[in-house]
């Protein structure tokens, strides 16, 4: 068997193997003399079938898998032995192939081209610039935390006097020439929020009205004509809401205020560990601490992103066989057509350019991942996950469960590692590289996060 490499350019090559019937003859013999053992036809005792019947049936089949065999050890070897790196498989050659025809043809040559891996020299220098921002909590920020906490926990009570926002009950009544119609619509439960009333004179009717008071109001007037929120409050079809025009005595009955909680210890033990928090001051140095360990998660995903881009841009002068690599991928994910291939391919390129400079950075370093350091990440993904979930305290033996759970998994460790590296790399290019610190607000952060 003769393996042959012919460069084509600097991304791509020919990868020839000749295969003579000496190299394949004697395996072929042995897999025919095998079957033959098993074979069971009509007339021959077991393993007496006569070895030309064997061959005849089964011949072409095994002819092919051999050939498969030293085709893909001849691949594999020449590339180790000549210490070429390739990316993706060896695929097949469009061009130079020749048919082939295994009923005839003794010897065989297959062609397959081959994707080269690209030399990388990128280096990080002190020249290379990085943003790292630093996020101040603005007073207005921590002011609208504050009161989501009191909107959460807060509850529903009795008010004397209505105001927009408050829930109204009362009796409906429906008014023919100012008194109440025989046939007309009676609601002995009317329920409406006048902050919901497009029309501003008749909510004006309602502010500072009182249990018991009754007066006029046009819930037609007061809605706009709005088909859904009349068909609700007046119990009728939509289809009969056309013709509703008719003016209604309202008459009070209740008033439900819902009542922000209050900022006391009962608050605070609610959201935080109990009698942790003493007063408001407290309170709200806690909630900016939160955001601002938020905030710093979400400066170290933006850090990365830009690691990322730095190095990706390092590998622009990096040349691939765009087509090899395409056909590659389209043969490797059958549930891939050729467009969906062209629109990732620009993701997939950038992609092998960050991991090919992240891993010759990390090799240059010595960087390593002990399981020490596997476990730990396991831990604080762990508590980040259920952070999400505002759980900042979990029992030790369910938090062990979710880790141990991970560790198990060959997939999670190895998007453990690869945190790990993103995280050691981070580190590192702060002495590879000048980083200029900027103090930003929150609102500026959000949109450098939002970028892109």
């Amino acid at each position: 068997m003769n393996v042959s490499l012919k460069n084509i350019d600097v991304a791509s090559a020919l990868l020839k193997i000749e295969i003579e019937k000496n190299d394949y003859a004697e395996l072929m013999d042995k897999r025919l003399r095998a079957l033959r053992q098993k074979a069971q036809m009509p007339g021959f005792r077991q393993g007496m079938v006569p070895l030309a019947l064997v061959r005849k049936m089964h011949g072409k089949q095994v002819l092919i898998e051999e050939l498969n065999k030293l085709v893909m050890n001849g691949v594999e070897s020449h590339l180790k032995e000549n210490s070429i790196n390739i990316l993706g498989d060896a695929i097949p050659n469009e061009t130079e192939q020749k048919k082939l025809d295994f009923d005839v043809d003794e010897n065989f040559e297959f062609c397959f081209d081959i994707a080269l891996m690209p030399e990388i020299n990128a280096q990080l220098t002190k020249d290379d610039t990085l943003p790292s921002y630093r996020v101040v909590v603005e007073d207005e920020v921590i002011d609208k935390q504050v009161d989501n906490y009191r909107r959460q926990f807060g509850a529903h009570a009795m008010a004397d006097k209505v105001e927009v926002d408050d829930l109204v009950k009362g009796i409906m009544v429906e008014l023919e020439n100012g008194e109440p119609g025989e046939a007309g619509i009676r609601i002995e439960e009317a329920m409406l929020i006048p902050a919901y009333m497009k029309g501003k004179m008749e909510q004006k009717k309602f502010i500072g009205a009182t249990v018991g008071k009754v007066f006029v109001f046009n819930p037609n007037k007061a809605f706009k004509g709005a088909e859904a929120e009349l068909a609700s409050l007046l119990r009728i079809d939509r289809e009969a809401v056309k013709n509703m025009k008719s003016d209604f005595s309202f008459e009070i009955t209740e008033i439900t205020r819902y009542q922000l909680a209050e900022l006391n210890g009962e608050l605070f033990d609610k959201i935080f560990e109990k009698d942790s928090i003493q007063n408001e001051a407290e309170f709200r140095e806690k909630i900016k601490d939160i955001m601002l360990s938020q905030y710093f998660s979400l400066i170290d995903v933006v850090h990365k992103r830009n690691i990322r881009d730095m190095l990706i841009r390092k590998a622009d002068g990096l040349v691939f066989a765009d087509d090899i690599l395409k056909r590659w991928l389209l043969l490797t994910n059958e549930d891939k057509t050729k467009e969906n291939v062209e629109n990732e391919y620009p993701a997939f390129v950038a992609e092998m350019k960050y991991n090919f400079v992240k891993s010759k950075i990390v090799k240059d370093s010595n960087i390593e991942v002990s399981d020490e350091e596997i476990e730990a990440m396991a831990g604080q993904v762990v508590r980040s996950m259920f952070a999400r979930y505002g759980r900042y305290s979990i029992p030790e033996d369910e938090f062990n469960n979710y880790v141990t759970n991970m560790l198990n998994n060959e997939k999670r460790v190895r998007e453990l590692i690869s945190r790990i590296l993103d995280e050691k790399l981070s580190v590192l290019m702060k002495e590879l590289i000048t980083i200029d610190e900027q103090e930003v607000t929150t609102q500026e952060f959000d949109k450098i996060l939002n970028k892109n």
